[in-house]
């Protein structure tokens, strides 16, 4: 599709479970957002709707099997998925900056064509240098 260039309209369902000192959070998040290709990557980019307003979110799928989540808010975090590996990230807050990383223990991404549409599943364990954060499973589905 020679459009994936400039970005369509893509439809997304987002799923994330957290567990954190026990106690369990699960959030299910529909939106339109936009898909765009570059190159062998595609981002997905949406709003997210927080208490504290819009959350601009963009998830880049590489074609290493590998996946980066950033969310540009007043706490802008970038978050880089590696199956099977530990990887650095930073989350800065108006507070300063927080060095942590991800773990991700299970990677699984699909993407078909015509209509194009795909699922990522992500589970990871998020750390702050040796604590654990929490355990985080994240559940994206999108079709254009």
């Amino acid at each position: 599709m020679d459009n994936l260039a400039t970005g369509v309209p893509v439809q997304i369902h987002l799923e994330t479970n957290i567990l954190q000192n026990g106690e369990t959070s699960n959030f299910v998040f529909d939106a339109t957002g936009q898909l765009v290709q570059v190159g062998t990557s595609i981002y997905i980019r949406y709003q997210e709707e927080t208490d504290d307003g819009s959350v601009p979110v963009t998830i880049k799928l590489m074609e290493n099997g590998d996946v980066k989540l950033t969310r540009s808010g007043e706490n802008r975090l970038q978050l880089i998925f590696s199956a099977g590996k530990r990887v650095a990230a930073r989350y800065r807050t108006p507070y300063g900056q927080l060095e942590v990383q991800t773990v991700t223990s299970s990677l699984d991404m699909e993407i078909l064509n015509q209509p194009l549409r795909g699922t990522v599943g992500i589970d990871y364990l998020l750390y702050a240098g040796s604590d654990l954060l929490g355990k985080y499973n994240i559940r994206l589905q999108f079709t254009i």
